[in-house]
């Protein structure tokens, strides 16, 4: 979900901070309007293609594992992130120590956050298990930001962030119950594991793209390393999802598009905003998963869930409308 001394990116929700001049910001837009409203849209773009990820594998074979499911995700999409990043990504890892330590933790959390995930979902249901994750991974972004780089939060970032994990937490409370029954508490658990390590695996690509390496690069090297773990548990739990050509089509989409895709956007998206900004950001992630998993999954939302989406949706405007003084 890097240099000696922590540096800060950009970002819309913190007070103005003299810039770095590293390469990877040096990519940005020049202009300070397409410079602002960039960073949000890639992260927001990312988030709602994984707020598919829940529906898509509800059409997985009966017998396919959420391990299977998870380790095929992010094992296959992250081989095709590293073989896209190239040797961009090897530099990465040769860029040092600290860069190898980042790189390496990364890769740890990458690995341990779709197992998680998909078990969450499959335990509580796809609306709970994904807003779990996303609505708790704010919190643990901003402790990191605060721990390593002793980064100040604005207050219109807290405001968002409250309004969104509040509209999460109408989500928890009011949600099918019906879809995970008595393993609801041990789903929301994994929920909040993921949600760490989420935001870890990002923090960490946000300290090697401060490096001036690119977010593909990023994104390959992260992933590269994670999927050295996750295929072999593919290999070895994957058969009830391959042996039906429906799990292989629900494997080929989840690799492709809420895992590469979607992690290209978000590590350009890093590029751009701080990392406490982006995890608040992925919260429009629970409001598709939610919505679809009604509308196709068949699960049942109630009045109360309901508010908890619009909750989410005014916290996202709170982050991502900047008026137009301070953008100016």
């Amino acid at each position: 979900m890097a240099s000696s001394t922590p540096s800060s990116t950009p970002s819309s929700t913190h007070a103005p901070t003299p810039a770095p001049a590293l390469p990877a910001l040096r990519r940005a837009p020049a202009h300070p309007r397409l410079a602002h409203a960039a960073g949000p849209l890639l992260v927001l773009a990312a988030a709602a293609l994984w707020g598919t990820t829940g529906t898509a594998a509800s059409f997985a074979p009966g017998a396919a594992s959420p391990l299977s499911i998870g380790a095929a995700t992010m094992g296959i999409g992250g081989l095709v992130t590293l073989a896209l990043a190239g040797r961009s990504a090897l530099a990465v890892l040769r860029d040092g120590r600290a860069a190898l330590g980042w790189a390496l933790l990364g890769a740890l959390n990458v690995v341990v956050y779709p197992l998680a995930f998909y078990t969450a979902m499959d335990f509580a249901g796809v609306a709970v298990g994904t807003v779990v994750t996303i609505g708790c991974s704010p919190v643990f972004a901003a402790l990191l930001e605060r721990l390593v780089d002793g980064t100040g939060l604005s207050r219109r970032w807290l405001a968002a962030t409250l309004a969104a994990v509040a509209g999460c937490t109408a989500l928890v409370l009011t949600g099918d119950a019906e879809a995970g029954g008595d393993r609801i508490p041990a789903g929301v658990a994994l929920g909040v594991l993921s949600g760490a390590c989420y935001a870890a695996y990002a923090y960490c690509g946000a300290r090697l793209i401060r490096r001036g390496h690119s977010s593909r690069a990023t994104m390959g090297a992260l992933f590269g390393l994670g999927s050295a773990v996750l295929v072999p548990v593919f290999a070895a739990t994957g058969g009830g999802l391959v042996g039906e050509w429906r799990g292989v089509a629900v494997t080929a989409y989840l690799a492709l598009v809420p895992m590469y895709l979607a992690y290209v956007l978000f590590g350009a998206g890093l590029a751009r905003v701080t990392v406490s900004a982006a995890t608040t950001l992925t919260l429009l992630e629970p409001v598709v998963a939610a919505v679809l998993g009604v509308a196709v999954v068949g699960e049942r939302l109630g009045g109360w869930a309901w508010t908890g989406v619009g909750l989410v949706v005014v916290g996202l405007l709170v982050l991502t409308v900047r008026r137009r003084r301070q953008v100016s």
